[in-house]
């Protein structure tokens, strides 16, 4: 995308940004449906070894879109505080701009549930690391190599 940030004074660094995405609990993955129509899902996800991951079934309106056109935005915000008497926001965001793609290797999906698992389920992790080995060949991974990313806070 590489578009500029209006507002520079706001722009966090790549590291901050990469804070944010470690931080977040859910993001919006945004893409073309099969008709070239926008289609956005609200979604958990992980950030691990500099790509996003998301956990989904094996068939399902994501996997049809994905096929159709791999490239993605998927955007999340954290520390969200409303300033009633400024009618401002404070806030931290993250935008991804990248192209998803099914993980095969069963290696690189077991590394990527254990991440969901450790974000999500840590108090249940022996049980996890079960459920995992369980239900891996049922189970999809969506991996996004990001091209570009930017991040915006508000203070």
């Amino acid at each position: 995308m590489n578009k500029k940030m209006r507002r520079k004074d706001r722009q966090m660094s790549e590291a901050d940004t990469i804070k944010v995405l470690k931080s977040a609990q859910y993001g919006t993955l945004s893409m073309l449906d099969t008709e070239n129509k926008p289609y956005g899902i609200p979604i958990s996800f992980v950030y691990e070894n500099g790509m996003i991951y998301l956990h989904c079934a094996t068939a399902g309106t994501k996997l049809d879109n994905i096929a159709h056109d791999n490239n993605v935005c998927f955007s999340t915000v954290t520390d969200v505080v409303t300033i009633q008497e400024k009618f401002s926001t404070r806030f931290k965001s993250a935008i991804i701009f990248g192209k998803a793609e099914l993980v095969n290797s069963i290696e690189e999906k077991r590394t990527a549930l254990i991440a969901i698992l450790n974000k999500y389920c840590h108090d249940f992790y022996e049980p996890g690391l079960e459920y995992i080995e369980k239900s891996l060949a049922q189970t999809n991974i969506l991996r996004i190599q990001i091209n570009d990313i930017t991040g915006k806070e508000h203070k």
